[in-house]
């Protein structure tokens, strides 16, 4: 008989905790959550702002590790900023706003490519974590960044120029009711970045809360990696 997948259900994968050092000699803490077969890609996931309690775990991040590799053959890499806690653990330092994270996001990417061999990456930040991918995850061996709920906070128009030159696939998806940048301010905003695909996802809100929502998400991060693997299932 088949069971619904809900907010708790966690599907098979390895998972394997891991650490990683900064250029500033700091230790992340994170996790891989990896197929139990072939892989079709992977995501690197940038988590909301710990001082609001973003971190790996964030809920989004969270199920996209507890179904993805098993639904859409995607590793999904999770880690904790500087002085952030989770379950795994507390990553060493001191949050800083997004100023020195920029060494934790090109650890996080060297340690995808070089210790993992990752292909078909992508980069998926959430709140917060949208700002630093388009502020730091430039590293050219990447596919694209997924940008859930971007604020805009710390990205300058600079930062978008840079990305529209750079020519990759950015995606952002822009809650109907997010608090912080709906989708018609997000259009104004992006218009530097040429190349940006903005889809308003109707109902929701910047924390994505609900089950409709969070599937929603996910369809569209496989979406971007594994087309091919969709749709994905609601049941087992």
């Amino acid at each position: 008989m088949s069971e619904l997948i809900r907010a708790s259900t966690i599907l098979p994968a390895v998972r394997t905790p891991f650490t990683l050092k900064t250029r500033d000699g700091l230790t992340l803490v994170g996790e891989v959550a990896a197929p139990m077969g072939r892989s079709s890609g992977a995501i690197l996931s940038l988590h909301p702002n710990p001082s609001a309690g973003g971190m790996m775990d964030s809920h989004v991040f969270k199920k996209a590790a507890n179904r993805l590799p098993a639904l859409a053959g995607i590793t999904v890499v999770r880690f904790n900023t500087r002085g952030t806690t989770s379950d795994a653990g507390t990553s060493e330092g001191v949050f800083s706003n997004g100023d020195q994270e920029r060494l934790d996001v090109e650890a996080a990417l060297n340690y995808c490519f070089d210790e993992l061999h990752l292909e078909n990456l992508w980069v998926v930040g959430w709140s917060f974590g949208t700002d630093l991918a388009l502020q730091y995850a430039h590293d050219p061996r990447h596919s694209g960044l997924v940008l859930l709920s971007p604020p805009l906070q710390r990205t300058t128009e600079s930062d978008l120029r840079k990305w529209s030159a750079d020519g990759r696939r950015v995606v952002a998806l822009v809650p109907e009711f997010d608090s912080f940048l709906p989708p018609d301010q997000a259009r104004e905003r992006f218009a530097p970045l040429k190349q940006i695909e903005i889809i308003a996802i109707e109902g929701a809100k910047h924390l994505w809360v609900g089950e409709p929502s969070v599937y929603r998400v996910l369809t569209e991060i496989v979406h971007c990696v594994a087309p091919e693997r969709l749709p994905l299932l609601t049941e087992i």
